[in-house]
């Protein structure tokens, strides 16, 4: 791989260059896409911003929508369905009724007896992702 950057006092642009369009290719303009895209959230009264790519998931309890980060859980305004068409699909994919996962946070996958995948994130808090969600996930990742 080879990068080159050119200083030209312009807006930023990426430009990749590559002989065929791969999954690799795919997930690097992912997450170039996702270098400076924040989440308005509320913690303790404060608002904050928080870059989506420290958000490990989204989930929907009560009518109240929330993100977890490592070291925080924080109150959005989005519903998950927003949140959906917003995020990046090869980051971020649905998992359950009521939760968004972030595929770079998980750290491992297993099957359980009753067709749903336990999956463990960075973090050791870990996620079920229903039977209804295992397609997608599994296509996404390619297993």
């Amino acid at each position: 791989m080879k990068v080159k950057i050119v200083d030209q006092q312009k807006e930023l642009q990426v430009i990749i260059e590559c002989q065929k369009l791969d999954e690799k290719v795919t997930r690097l303009k992912s997450h170039i896409e996702l270098f400076d895209n924040k989440l308005q959230a509320k913690s303790g009264g404060e608002t904050c911003f928080v870059h989506s790519a420290d958000v490990l998931y989204f989930e929907t309890v009560d009518n109240r929508m929330f993100l977890y980060t490592d070291d925080s859980v924080m109150e959005i305004r989005q519903r998950l369905y927003e949140l959906e068409a917003f995020l990046p699909s090869e980051d971020f994919i649905r998992i359950s009724k009521s939760q968004i996962a972030n595929v770079n946070k998980i750290k491992s996958l297993k099957p359980e007896i009753n067709r749903t995948i336990l999956a463990t994130l960075c973090n050791g808090e870990q996620l079920y992702i229903s039977r209804k969600y295992v397609k997608a996930f599994r296509e996404l990742l390619n297993i």
